[in-house]
């Protein structure tokens, strides 16, 4: 019985081992794309933290990332394709009609994000998903 105990004891007072976490190594504006420079890997278990810095790196920062501070799945996403003003083109594709137009994006997107753009030829503003080509697909839908 006192085996148990001692074994007990000595397993609970083990710390567990920690994952690896990626920090910024440095102060990252919001909207700069992240270099392997910017990162380091640290011994902490943050949920919600990235535990590879490859899967980091080329992603653009969406907010400030401070020195030190866990990067956040939130926290980066793609780089934006399309910036605000910026001239794109419309693509509205039905079956075999495929209708093409100009238009002036009112934000910035990524590839697969919505972003509302003003179509320059009827003034009217819609909303469609960035392509990887940098068109902007927009489709019409029934309520």
């Amino acid at each position: 019985m006192r085996v148990l105990f001692s074994l007990f004891l000595l397993l609970s007072s083990t710390t567990m081992a920690l994952a690896d976490t990626v920090v910024a190594a440095r102060n990252i504006r919001a909207n700069a794309v992240v270099t392997v420079q910017d990162l380091k890997l640290v011994a902490s278990d943050m949920p919600g933290g990235f535990q590879f810095i490859e899967d980091v790196v080329g992603q653009e920062a969406r907010v400030v990332l401070y020195a030190g501070r866990p990067v956040l799945v939130n926290d980066v996403g793609p780089p934006a394709l399309v910036e605000r003003n910026q001239i794109v083109t419309l693509a509205y594709v039905s079956g075999p009609l495929t209708i093409l137009a100009e238009g002036r994006s009112l934000g910035r997107a990524g590839i697969g994000d919505r972003v509302r753009i003003l179509n320059l030829s009827s003034r009217t503003t819609v909303t469609g998903s960035v392509q990887a080509d940098g068109t902007v697909s927009v489709s019409y839908t029934r309520n």
